[in-house]
């Protein structure tokens, strides 16, 4: 059977599962979504792979893995979800050293962190996007945007301190302080949306 590849389409708060988000894929070459339930650590080491801007101050489980993965000359070569049972996804990690192939069984969210940090491409088969693949406008069902309608569709600003100060009202130098301290508080979230400010006013 086919591989068929997958984009990382955006993560969300689940409004279903408290403490839970939706990590929401979506095929290549078709409209069919696949929305993946997966934990809080999860999401946020997706989420700071996905950025460019925001580096922890001290390495995640994922990151510990690349560094020890590059270490010892071992590459992530591609994910592959190949197996749902019961709504829980199953997948594997292909990886490779010294031109020597294995495949390794992994949560779904631990393997797609991974892959991210590798670069390394996301699978699925046919049967898996027929049977939970969705054909519908997911940025409505789990209100996820893209960065660009993110910041059409922004009517207010959040609150940058307890002191109810608004983005607006702090100037460029002093939101280039905030998202370092943000970082380095792991307050990534925070860190994020001042990060989006930034790029706004450049």
């Amino acid at each position: 059977m086919s591989l068929i590849q997958l984009n990382i389409k955006g993560i969300s708060y689940s409004q279903t599962q408290s403490g839970a988000y939706a990590l929401v894929l979506t095929e290549m070459e078709g409209s069919r979504t696949l929305p993946i339930v997966i934990g809080a650590f999860e999401a946020q080491s997706i989420a700071i792979a996905l950025e460019t801007e925001i580096r922890p101050p001290r390495p995640l489980t994922h990151d510990l893995f690349k560094t020890f993965s590059d270490r010892f000359s071992i590459s992530v070569t591609e994910v592959v979800i190949h197996k749902l049972v019961d709504g829980v996804f199953f997948s594997s990690l292909i990886c490779q050293r010294d031109g020597v192939e294995e495949t390794i069984d992994t949560r779904t969210s631990d393997a797609i962190a991974i892959a991210v940090r590798f670069q390394a491409p996301i699978y699925t088969y046919e049967n898996i996007l027929e049977k939970a693949g969705v054909f519908l406008k997911i940025e409505e069902e789990f209100g996820i945007k893209t960065p660009s309608e993110s910041e059409k569709d922004s009517t207010e600003l959040k609150k940058l301190t307890t002191k109810k100060e608004t983005f607006s009202a702090v100037s460029i130098e002093e939101l280039h302080k905030q998202l370092t301290k943000a970082v380095t508080d792991e307050k990534y979230e925070l860190a994020a949306k001042i990060r989006d400010e930034i790029s706004k006013r450049s």
